[in-house]
């Protein structure tokens, strides 16, 4: 038997304004993507802003439906959308920003467990970890460079 120890970093800014350029720009994109989502029975808003190696940014926010296993979360919107109109092209980086009408969203909000599967099979698949940034609507950002740091134990294609 043998003890194995994971361990994950990640940077917290305390808000936006601590950002990049870059990286301001790119969650600024990921809120007004959140701003557009569909999600008239959860009431809570999701945004995802992909850069591509091709400069492109590609959008997704969650996209609800009244079956709810039917409805489709903004991570996944994005990536399959950059997978379906920009096959082979890297990921950059992502961005995700949740809200709720409910309440105030104020610290970070990660991709769920599918999410961070179907994230973790185009990171591997394109051999190149990329940065993920996540927050609420407001404070805090998490900022890791690597999905799969999020999903240890990861499920791939060479389980096959």
């Amino acid at each position: 038997m043998k003890e194995i120890k994971i361990s994950s970093s990640a940077i917290v800014y305390n808000d936006i304004e601590e950002l990049s350029k870059d990286d301001k720009f790119l969650m600024n994109m990921a809120i007004d993507a959140r701003k557009k989502a569909y999600a008239p029975y959860s009431k809570f808003n999701v945004g995802a802003a992909l850069l591509l190696e091709n400069g492109e940014i590609v959008l997704g926010n969650n996209q609800e439906n009244a079956a709810y296993p039917s409805g489709m979360c903004a991570e996944r919107v994005a990536i399959w959308a950059a997978g379906a109109t920009y096959p082979g092209v890297k990921i950059i980086k992502l961005a995700i920003s949740a809200s709720s009408t409910i309440t105030k969203v104020d610290k970070p909000v990660g991709p769920c467990g599918a999410c961070r599967q179907s994230l973790s099979e185009y990171e591997i698949k394109q051999k190149q970890a990329f940065p993920l940034l996540f927050m609420g609507e407001v404070g805090e950002i998490v900022k890791t460079e690597s999905l799969l740091s999020l999903l240890p134990f990861s499920f791939d294609s060479s389980y096959l």
